[in-house]
């Protein structure tokens, strides 16, 4: 029965130190993190431009209508490469005016804002070139985007894994040991596309042309200084040593 017994305790001590041993075995990893970056210049933008009724040299029998404006801009957007889907009537409002001091001759003037997205940035001051400057109320940008956007963030990531693996050899090479598989990948990514801001000169068409400036060759310009933005990828990776 001794035997029996000790026979046992010998079985258990042997399992338990190939377990450490195999515990030992799997803890030899190393965890490291990769990093990439690229910097892009946004190839679309959001242009919101806001439409209004008004009466031609304030005479309240000439009108020029809500309808007439839309079209024109509508024609010139499609004109430089913009998609239907992509004229949006962002709001609707209305305004009062005045055609004297009393309050009976006052009337309701029709207003408009638009979201257009624009990929042809280059035909942007043509497209405003052809609207009626009195009917643009105000122009604004209210955002950018790229094109390829989903295939940057592929790229960076991809770069991002291989610096880890990099980063991971060249511990493993100081050690006098070799890498093995990939047992932890986490992706810790934000690439920061909302951090592109902004950074136009507007101008306030209608405001111009009732100064009396030239609509033709003031009236529809919008300078446009797009900046780069530098986006940046993580990935934390936790390889196996050799």
């Amino acid at each position: 029965m001794k035997k029996i017994i000790g026979l046992i305790l010998a079985v258990c001590m042997v399992s338990m130190s190939n377990a450490q041993t195999n515990n030992f075995e799997s803890s030899r990893r190393v965890s490291t993190r990769g990093y990439a970056e690229k910097e892009v210049t946004p190839d679309i933008v959001y242009i919101s431009i806001s439409l209004r009724e008004y009466f031609v040299d304030g005479n309240v029998k000439k009108k020029v209508d809500i309808e007439t404006l839309e079209k024109q801009l509508y024609d010139a957007a499609l004109a430089i490469g913009v998609k239907k889907e992509d004229f949006n009537i962002q709001n609707i409002y209305s305004y009062n005016y005045d055609s004297s001091k009393k309050k009976e001759n006052k009337q309701l003037l029709q207003a408009k804002q638009y979201r257009i997205k624009v990929s042809n940035l280059n035909g942007l001051n043509s497209m405003l070139d052809q609207v009626d400057p009195k009917g643009v109320q105000n122009t604004s940008i209210n955002g950018y985007d790229h094109s390829q956007k989903r295939q940057i963030e592929k790229e960076l990531k991809v770069a991002a894994v291989q610096d880890a693996r990099t980063n991971a050899e060249i511990i493993a090479t100081a050690t006098g040991d070799k890498i093995g598989k990939v047992l932890v990948i986490n992706d810790n990514s934000s690439f920061g596309w909302n951090d592109i801001s902004p950074t136009p000169r507007m101008y306030a068409m209608s405001a111009k042309a009732e100064m009396g400036a030239d609509a033709s060759s003031e009236g529809g310009d919008l300078d446009i200084n797009v900046r780069p933005i530098k986006l940046t990828c993580n990935i934390d990776g936790v390889f196996e040593l050799l």
